[in-house]
């Protein structure tokens, strides 16, 4: 095996972890793949015999391109996706909707409304790991700025509204009407939803130019499964605006939301929002396990 044989080698052992590093940094697959392809391309050009450690240098290179190209995003910062954009917004629609279901829909929605210092910072440290002393380097920061950056992140990750004894009942109910929608379970989503739930979506959210407000069990199940949002591969469990809720996410970039309202286990009011103002003033975190 030749050197250059070795060094491939290598760096494939790294490209599943890298790729993870680059998606979570950049919420598209195709983006992150050109990030990753990069590091290779560096690599390649610099060979491997002044390296110490490989995986340190590639996560260093990988986060130093995702980071220029969040910064360069910044400056143009891109609307709310349309929906005739929806379906056309990934090459790979059906791999980019399991790589955000691993990492978490909310997760990736949160992640963007971070600046591309914060989000380089509790992306490395705490989903990878990698030490402030390094992460502070990358951004030309002391390690303690470099901390206080994870922090203001995780702060937004978790979200200030959660009521900690009511997450895993929340959390619960917000699976089961995922599952049901996607499994186009009447008879399930009926049993999730008060007899009398009220479902209210604005003028954006569905065919007619004017808000929606449909009432009983039975309106708002057939509703919820016509329209289908929840069945898409982009939607998750998230808290919204403090509520449990779920999140449309194509790409990582918020399109719509259901905020539910849940009394005694079952879901009592459910608002619909994809007005793009709305949905710029949503506030999303991560609903926990």
């Amino acid at each position: 095996m030749t050197e250059r044989d070795r060094l491939a080698a290598e760096f494939e052992q790294q490209r599943p972890r890298l790729r993870g590093v680059a998606f979570r940094m950049l919420g598209s697959l195709s983006e992150a793949d050109d990030a990753v392809q990069e590091a290779w391309l560096r690599l390649n050009r610099t060979g491997g015999e002044e390296i110490d450690n490989l995986a340190a240098w590639l996560t260093t290179v990988v986060a130093r391109v995702c980071l220029n190209l969040l910064r360069s995003r910044d400056n143009r910062r891109e609307e709310p996706l349309d929906a005739a954009e929806v379906k056309e917004t990934v090459a790979d629609p059906a791999e980019e909707a399991m790589l955000a279901d691993s990492v978490g829909v909310a997760l990736l929605v949160v992640l963007d409304t971070l600046n591309p210092a914060e989000r380089l910072a509790f992306v490395l440290h705490d989903l990878f790991a990698v030490p402030f002393e390094e992460i502070g380097t990358l951004l030309e920061r002391s390690p303690a700025a470099a901390r206080q950056l994870a922090s203001r992140a995780r702060r937004r990750v978790r979200g200030a509204d959660a009521a900690p004894a009511d997450l895993a009942r929340r959390r619960e109910v917000v699976d089961a009407f995922l599952a049901a929608s996607r499994a186009g379970d009447f008879g399930a989503l009926v049993a999730l939803l008060d007899p009398n739930v009220v479902l209210r979506a604005d003028s954006a959210a569905g065919p007619s130019p004017h808000p929606l407000v449909l009432r009983g069990a039975a309106a708002v199940g057939k509703g919820a499964i016509a329209a289908g949002a929840a069945r898409s591969a982009f939607a998750g469990p998230a808290l919204v605006n403090g509520s449990p809720g779920v999140v449309l996410a194509p790409r990582g970039r918020l399109f719509l939301a259901l905020a539910f309202t849940v009394h005694n286990g079952l879901i009592a009011g459910i608002e619909v929002i994809a007005a793009p103002d709305r949905v710029r003033e949503l506030r999303i975190s991560v609903l926990g396990d």
